[in-house]
């Protein structure tokens, strides 16, 4: 077994997982002047969101925002501030930031008029270079150390990272082969956090 190495400073935020929610707080937080690390365990961002790409990648719903809200069922109670904080035509302003011009189909579901998400991502992962986000592929997230550094395995061995404050991106548990790791509830648990 490699000896794992000593605990690195490499930014002042960890995001675990580069899935469309990591990558959106990594802008986030560069955006805040912090110095951001994405961490993930594939080989590129973002697997299941190009995979969404493929079959024209369906952004939002358009539709007025009390009728969208509606979709959410009971959740809608917990989702409202944060849906009302950034509403669908807020993304889609993101969306044409990045010099991605949506339209609305027949089916009322906002797509990118390339209707596939590789040119969007390209044009995301751009922006956030811009802003000095790492992304660092490869690196899978096991759990704390008993000194409360994160930990990783990468293809040059276990490494150990300590960074200001975590933010955790982790995604569903579905598609295993596109990054879903059903492991990490049971990497919370193990550290006496309610999942």
């Amino acid at each position: 077994m490699t000896e794992t190495s000593a605990p690195s400073n490499t930014s002042d935020i960890a995001v675990i997982g580069a899935g469309p929610a990591g990558l959106i707080a990594a802008g986030t937080l560069g955006h805040g002047g912090y110095r951001v690390t994405v961490y993930d365990q594939l080989t590129s961002p973002a697997r299941r969101f190009l995979m969404a790409g493929r079959g024209g990648l369906n952004l939002i719903h358009a539709e007025e925002l009390d009728t969208f809200l509606t979709r959410y069922g009971a959740a809608r109670i917990r989702l409202e501030p944060a849906i009302r904080t950034f509403p669908p035509e807020a993304l889609r302003a993101w969306v044409d930031g990045l010099g991605t011009e949506t339209f609305v189909g027949s089916s009322h579901h906002v797509f990118p008029k390339a209707m596939k998400g590789s040119p969007l991502l390209r044009a995301w992962l751009s922006r956030l270079t811009d802003l000095g986000v790492t992304i660092l592929p490869r690196h899978r997230w096991t759990g704390w150390e008993e000194d409360g550094a994160l930990s990783f395995e990468t293809p040059e061995g276990p490494k150990k990272v300590r960074p200001a404050a975590t933010l955790l991106a982790l995604g569903g548990l579905s598609w295993s082969k596109l990054g879903a790791d059903p492991a990490w509830p049971d990497r919370l648990r193990g550290a006496v956090i309610e999942v």
